[in-house]
């Protein structure tokens, strides 16, 4: 049975209907499957088991907050230790994730869609039932799988204290 709350995260002045429960700091990561193009499915968990893993959630691609967190991730990684991956998740169709990506220039960023199951998004809380996409949000998952940072934005419009994110994941490696 999935978890309905009506009063956690606004849309406009109304609340929204968000599906899932939260996930909290220090418990085991739940594992999830995405699609990249192809449809091909992947689970960024499993593909990345041993790194630390920044997990950046976001509504979609082409939005102008979610395109400015998504280029500022692929600028931090590019600084980044191959022991950091970052992936990016939204609904949107892993063709139009590809499109933006190239034309964007984000290629240091795993760039993922949860649009066929909502895989993610039911795991990690995420989901937006009235929109059916995805709460900005970060999560950092430690090299054993645990959850070593999450943060859900209390707004949609609201970026992430990228400092922060870095400086936890790069903590993380310890």
């Amino acid at each position: 049975m999935t978890t309905v709350r009506t009063d956690v995260i606004k849309l406009g002045d109304k609340f929204a209907t968000l599906l899932g429960d939260d996930v909290k700091v220090g418990q085991a990561a739940p594992e999830f499957t995405c699609v990249i193009p192809g449809w091909k499915p992947v689970n960024p968990i499993e593909e990345s088991k041993g790194r630390v893993i920044i997990l950046s959630a976001v509504p979609s691609l082409d939005t102008e907050v979610c395109d400015r967190e998504t280029r500022r991730f692929n600028v931090e990684a590019a600084n980044l230790s191959d022991d950091i991956v970052i992936y990016t998740i939204s609904t949107d169709f892993p063709m139009a994730q590809k499109r933006w990506c190239g034309a964007a220039g984000v290629d240091k960023v795993k760039v993922v869609s949860d649009v066929v199951e909502t895989d993610f998004g039911l795991k990690y809380g995420v989901l937006i039932k009235e929109r059916r996409y995805l709460r900005r949000s970060v999560f950092i998952i430690g090299r054993d799988g645990k959850l070593t940072y999450v943060n859900y934005l209390p707004v949609l419009s609201e970026e992430p204290n990228y400092d922060e994110v870095i400086a936890a994941a790069k903590e993380a490696l310890k």
